[in-house]
């Protein structure tokens, strides 16, 4: 199966329609500074290993940061045997580009009813 392409205005529609798997490729440093919200963690680093057997009936969507990691990689990612498959064309950088959400460190530093004030928590 090769991976076909989606644009992120088209995806962000499947996301809020919940039907497809979104999967992060990236590293997890990468992750936890920023991704998309719902997304899954699978580095490429260690995607060998990943059991994605419960989800196979689903459409995963892949994505990096720009998307050539994705695209690079797109044999190994199709092989794990989901019903369709896709990559974010362009990447994390072509969500946000398209004023898209995404969770950030930062977010997630200031939850918990704390204020942040510049460099202070």
């Amino acid at each position: 199966m090769k991976l076909k392409s989606i644009d992120a205005v088209s995806l962000k529609k499947q996301l809020d329609n919940g039907e497809v798997m979104l999967i992060d490729v990236r590293e997890a440093h990468e992750h936890a500074r920023e991704h998309i919200e719902g997304s899954r963690l699978a580095p490429l680093s260690r995607f060998h290993g990943e059991d994605f057997s419960a989800h196979r009936d689903k459409t995963a969507v892949f994505y990096c940061h720009s998307g050539g990691r994705t695209g690079f990689n797109a044999a190994l990612l199709a092989s794990k045997g989901f019903r369709d498959a896709y990559h974010l064309n362009g990447g994390i950088l072509a969500w946000k580009a398209a004023g898209l959400p995404t969770r950030s460190q930062r977010e997630r530093a200031g939850e918990g009813g704390r204020k942040r004030f510049g460099w202070l928590f």
